[in-house]
């Protein structure tokens, strides 16, 4: 399914990714070091995360914690931040998530567009 999403994603106006993103698919690789010229020449571009998208991050984050606190939608394990910095990258430069978490996406950035697999 996610080969399908990117493939989606690529055939339009291409994919990106910010540096957590990055560091996110590094992880999981044994070849770390490799993965930005591979993502290069799958035509996915690297963004640079600027410090305007703290503001929006920090707000749907504390909505998140609030909403935790009284027991509303949250996934069964803490969401960590950096998820938060995505959405809010993404939402900010106006661009599609593709994400197979939408729901917690739809919650805390409602005018964020998403890509998800079927």
């Amino acid at each position: 399914m996610a080969r399908r999403v990117l493939k989606q994603a690529l055939s339009g106006k291409g994919g990106a990714v910010n540096p957590i993103v990055l560091a996110e698919l590094c992880v999981g690789n044994s070849h770390s070091h490799t993965v930005p010229e591979r993502l290069g020449k799958m035509g996915i571009h690297m963004l640079d995360l600027k410090a305007e998208v703290a503001p929006a991050c920090a707000a749907a984050y504390r909505q998140y914690l609030g909403s935790r606190r009284k027991g509303g939608p949250s996934s069964p394990k803490k969401t960590p931040l950096p998820d938060f910095f995505i959405g809010a990258h993404a939402l900010l430069l106006g661009l599609r998530l593709a994400t197979a978490d939408a729901d917690r996406y739809r919650i805390y950035f409602p005018a964020l567009k998403l890509l998800v697999p079927a």
